[in-house]
Formats: structure tokens, sequence, C-alpha cells
């Protein structure tokens, strides 16, 4: 059998471009993006994500060897914490009120550890932030975490001025707790304040870290630094603070208190215009009114000493809980109750609640010496 016969040149250079066209269709580039899994935050600061872009070809129908390009960049820590108010509202309390707790949850929303300063700055007048004018200062002012997350002053809370190595997006709540003065405090009174957090350096566990520095100029190699909190209560944006307005407000009891006498008789005209005669009887009215939208006053007790010129009527004794006229006289709808003792005579008289808008009555009679 002969030799088959050689393939002319031409063919081959034919087949040897067709090879090129298949290895070059084959081989069309295919790009692989490596990147580290999201998270609320971002990714984590100082994370480097390379970009890595793999090119298979062919030559003369054969895979050759692929080829990679690559490219890396770290990335850099963005500084975000916020601070609200659970709930965003007042807090009520009484005069005289101790341990009260404002709520507060704060978020670490970098994508770094942080720790955060905290600090309470009370307000010097001006409107309180939700309503009312502030009017006074809380006392014996202190911070808690709430280690528990109930909202509550617990014995486990621990007190603290700053939070320690607060991980990336996590929340962290704390109760602002002050005592509430007693002498002078009305209803409607606010003590307004503000606490603010600031971003401080993590890394060093049981101690405040160094205050955070923004990078400035351009982005380097290293992990940079950036600030883009908002703007809080008593703060800018872009300065690694952010401050929550809080505020108390009193509500109490708003308590008036009147006392009328008049003439029931005397032993000449009787009960007909009676005068203020030796052994004439007279009626003393004693009226706690409290005003609208107070507080209910509870456990009220009157006590009143009757003066040595007068014999306090054992027999009408006391009444309690009536109503008043026009006149702020008491009406004759009040019932026994309290008692006395000693001498001069000395009454106490127990009152039932008194309730907003709402008024209770004590009275009893003497006769004049």
């Amino acid at each position: 059998m002969s030799a088959p016969a050689p393939v002319p040149l031409m063919e081959n250079e034919v087949m040897t471009r067709r090879s090129r066209m298949v290895a070059l269709a084959a081989g069309s580039a295919m790009i692989a993006l490596q990147t580290a899994p999201l998270r609320a935050e971002g990714v984590t600061a100082g994370t480097t994500i390379t970009n890595t872009a793999t090119v298979d070809f062919r030559v003369g129908g054969l895979d050759q060897t692929e080829v990679l390009a690559s490219d890396s960049f770290t990335v850099d820590r963005k500084i975000n914490l916020v601070a609200v108010g659970v709930p965003a509202a007042t807090v009520t309390v009484s005069p005289g009120q101790t341990r009260a707790v404002s709520v507060f949850d704060i978020l670490n929303s970098s994508n770094a550890p942080l720790d955060l300063a905290l600090q309470v700055a009370q307000s010097s007048g001006g409107a309180g932030p939700y309503g009312g004018t502030d009017s006074f200062d809380a006392t014996n002012v202190e911070i808690y975490r709430d280690v528990n997350d109930d909202g509550a002053l617990d014995a486990g809370d621990q007190l603290i001025t700053y939070l320690d190595e607060v991980p990336a997006d996590a929340t962290l709540r704390v109760l602002v707790v002050a005592d509430i003065p007693l002498a002078g405090r009305v209803n409607d009174d606010v003590a307004a304040f503000t606490l603010t957090a600031e971003a401080r350096e993590a890394g060093g566990a049981g101690s405040l870290g160094a205050a955070v520095t923004q990078t400035s100029g351009a982005n380097t190699s290293g992990v940079d630094t950036v600030f883009v909190d908002g703007a809080g209560a008593g703060d800018g944006s872009r300065d690694a603070r952010f401050g929550v307005a809080g505020s108390y407000t009193v509500f109490a009891a708003s308590l008036v208190v009147t006392k009328v006498s008049r003439l029931i008789s005397d032993p000449v005209n009787g009960t007909t215009n009676p005068k203020a005669i030796p052994d004439a009887v007279v009626e003393y009215c004693i009226a706690v009114s409290n005003g609208a939208s107070s507080a209910t006053a509870t456990n009220v007790v009157v006590t009143d000493t009757v003066p040595g010129d007068l014999a306090f009527d054992t027999t009408f004794g006391i009444r309690i809980n009536g109503t008043v006229n026009g006149s702020g006289e008491c009406l004759a709808d009040g019932t026994a109750g309290g008692s006395f003792a000693g001498n001069p005579v000395t009454i106490t008289a127990p009152l039932p609640d008194v309730a907003a808008n709402q008024t209770r009555t004590v009275y009893f009679r003497a006769t004049i010496q």
C-alpha cells in the first residue's frame, strides 16, 4: 500500500487558523469575585478582599495552563453608633422618688469592635425633649448596664461609665438611674438630660480605650478610619459621638387645703344669725382638693389641734369625706370617722384617696368657752 499523499501547505494553515479560533472561543475569560459574606454592619474592618480573574484557553485543540490575575485591598473601618430611648418617651416620676430608671439601647453599627464611653449631662432650662420646660435637676445620677435586658434595675446590673469591647453590630441596653428631689416639685416639672456615647478604641479588655482618630488624606493600604455617624442630641454628624435626649416628668398631686369656720348657734339667738359669744357652737370645715390632671393623693391624713379657748364637741365627733358648697363650707353629707385625743384635743382624720379634680372634707364642732 502506498503512503498517503502529503497535505498541501495551504490546508495546514487553514486548520491552524481554525484551531486558534476554537481556542479563543473556548478560552473566553471567566471572572470570579471572592468576597466575605455581608453582615448588617458590613464587611469587618481589616478584611482583605481579593478579586481574581481566571483565563482558560486552548491551542491546537489542547487545554493550556490557565492564566490568573489578582487584585487585593483591605476593608477600612467605619465608625457609626446610635442611641435610642426605650421607649422614646419621658419617664413619669413622683416627688421624692429614688432610683427612677430611664432605659436606652446603644448600637455599635460600626464594622469593628469598640469601647463606648458614656456620659449624662443635665439640661439647664429650655424645652424638654418630650414636652414641658426643663425646671430642675435630678440627683445621684448613675449609669448601669442592664445585664438581663429587662429594662429594670436589678441586683445583677452593673454600675458603669463605659461599655467594654462592644462587638460590631451589637446592641447593649443601659439604664440611667436618678433620684427626684421632693422639695418644691410640682406636677409637670421636667428634668431633661442627654446620654451620650462616644466611640473609643477597643482591644484592651477591662479599660476604656483611647479616642478614635479619623484618617485624613488619601486611602492607604492599611485600615483607615472613617466617621459616618449622624447628628444626635447635642452633637454633630461624623464626630464619633451620638447623644439621645431623655427626661423625667413629675406627676404629682396638686393639693390645696382650705379651712373655714361658721357659727351654728349661740345661747341667745339660737340658729338665727348666731354670734360668736361664749357657749356658741362653731363648726370648722377643712377641705382637701386635688388639681385637674394631677396624680392621686394617697394616705391622706388631716390633723388639727383645737384651740384651748374651745371645747371639742365629742357628741358631734368628726365627719369625713363630705363635699363643700360654693362658699367652701362643708355640707352635711360626711360620715363619722377619725379620732381625737389629748388636752388640748387633737383630731386625726384619715381620708380616702383624693383623685384629680376631687375634693374631700373633714369637719367638726366646738363650743366657745
